[in-house]
């Protein structure tokens, strides 16, 4: 396999990283919130914290590197109108995240103090989780834009 081949497919694996934990992480909170129990909330949010962690972080630092060196390899100039645009949809997708990961560990917080004194989820919960909710309607959605970007290379 050539260095662009594998520059390639570790690109596309980060992104699909990217796109499929975030899809799961946001399945797997929303139908845990739906079953108001603090203990399943809790126990769930521990392992989105987690996947979020290993997998979200991973990929998150492996894509500017290998879009980087790739883009290197393949001779494409970093300020084409489609890698511009990739680039700041990265950051907009980072600063929907980076928020969500705080939140994510309150509502994990949240739960499990709700879980331990066997009381329900207090209305802060309610409050974090509609944000974090809110967050990733824009960071999905941009992660989408940039897969297609990354397909089509439209020039811009």
């Amino acid at each position: 396999m050539e260095l662009v081949d594998a520059l390639r497919w570790l690109h596309v694996i980060g992104a699909t990283v990217l796109l499929g934990t975030g899809a799961g992480i946001a399945f797997f909170m929303v139908m845990a919130r739906r079953t108001g129990d603090p203990r399943l909330i809790a126990h769930t949010a521990g392992i989105v914290v987690l996947a979020d962690w290993l997998f979200t972080t991973s990929a998150v630092i492996a894509q500017p590197v290998t879009g980087t060196w790739l883009a290197f390899q393949l001779g494409w100039e970093l300020t084409e109108g489609w890698l511009l645009l990739s680039i700041a949809l990265y950051v907009l997708t980072g600063a929907f995240w980076l928020p969500v990961v705080w939140i994510q560990k309150e509502l994990r917080n949240i739960a499990r103090a709700a879980a331990t004194a066997g009381t329900e989820l207090p209305p802060r919960f309610d409050r974090l989780y509609r944000l974090w909710f809110l967050c990733g309607f824009p960071a999905f959605a941009a992660v989408l834009t940039i897969l297609w970007l990354m397909l089509a290379r439209p020039v811009l």
